[in-house]
């Protein structure tokens, strides 16, 4: 008796498709852009009409590349782009003209410490091991961009690990740093989607210090916490120097916009060592 074999597919693949509508004769009709396929039209994509739809693709396109790469949850990591690492926060100095820009270059100086503290943290999640479906965990996120961002990518490439980074299209430049992983290294449109992103797979996010991109995401994260919307998960606020003097939880609290119980929300750090502490207590059970 003939084995019988059922195809598994009888459409043709969309690439396929794709490489045939390209290759076929020119003609006023198929020249037209209405003839072309709706998925290689760029104009048609990039309607008005058309934005649940590029909603739809950015919300997909990185879930599945990190599924793809076995990705099971992330360590996020948020702060300024602005504050220099270390060795080159001298320069800052060097360049101030005045009273003022001196003074503010100090306080940058300052914060400098804290590039070394995301790089240390970074590379402490990111020798967590595997588990035994071969999925990852504490995968480290950052927004892909310089100063701390590229602190916490650096700190994983520094063990041999995997980063992502969740970059956005900006009026200026926007580049991702050199340690993002090129795999893992993605772009996005509407900050929304990229903010939905980084807390996704979050099992615990770093706060370092920054301005009002840092105080978006971490308000957002805190916000989704304390109404519910997400689990309760490990918020690490590293700097209390700085967040005591830019806002004051305690005053929201006394003032009775917020309960006293969400200032349990936020774990202050200084070191990356404290940092990952609290995140093995906070689940203690499972390491």
């Amino acid at each position: 008796m003939t084995e019988t074999k059922v195809p598994s597919r009888v459409f043709a693949r969309a690439q396929e498709d794709a490489e045939t509508a390209r290759a076929q004769s020119h003609t006023p009709q198929t020249e037209h852009p209405a003839y072309k396929l709706a998925f290689q039209d760029m104009d048609f994509l990039l309607r008005e009409d058309l934005r649940p739809v590029r909603f739809q693709l950015e919300l997909l396109k990185p879930q599945l590349l990190l599924d793809e790469a076995n990705i099971a949850s992330t360590l996020v990591m948020y702060g300024s782009a602005r504050i220099p690492e270390p060795e080159k926060a001298a320069a800052l100095l060097e360049l101030a003209e005045d009273d003022q820009s001196r003074k503010i270059a100090e306080r940058l100086v300052a914060k400098s410490k804290y590039y070394d503290v995301a790089r240390e943290l970074a590379q402490i999640s990111s020798k967590f091991p595997v588990d035994e479906d071969g999925k990852r965990h504490f995968v480290v996120c950052s927004g892909g961009g310089p100063s701390i961002m590229e602190a916490a990518n650096r700190g994983a490439q520094d063990v041999g690990a995997d980063s992502i980074g969740l970059n956005i299209v900006l009026p200026h430049e926007q580049a991702p740093n050199p340690y993002v992983t090129p795999s893992l290294s993605m772009q996005f449109h509407y900050f929304a989607l990229r903010k939905m992103h980084f807390l996704l797979h979050a099992r615990a996010v770093a706060v370092f210090p920054g301005g009002f991109g840092t105080f978006d995401e971490s308000f957002e994260l805190l916000t989704l916490i304390q109404t519910g919307k997400i689990a309760r998960i490990p918020v690490l606020f590293y700097g209390r120097e700085f967040w005591d003097r830019v806002v004051s939880f305690e005053a929201l609290c006394e003032e009775g916009v917020i309960s006293p119980r969400d200032l349990d929300l936020i774990t202050y750090c200084e070191t990356a060592e404290e940092g990952w502490d609290a995140i093995k207590r906070f689940y203690s059970d499972e390491f």
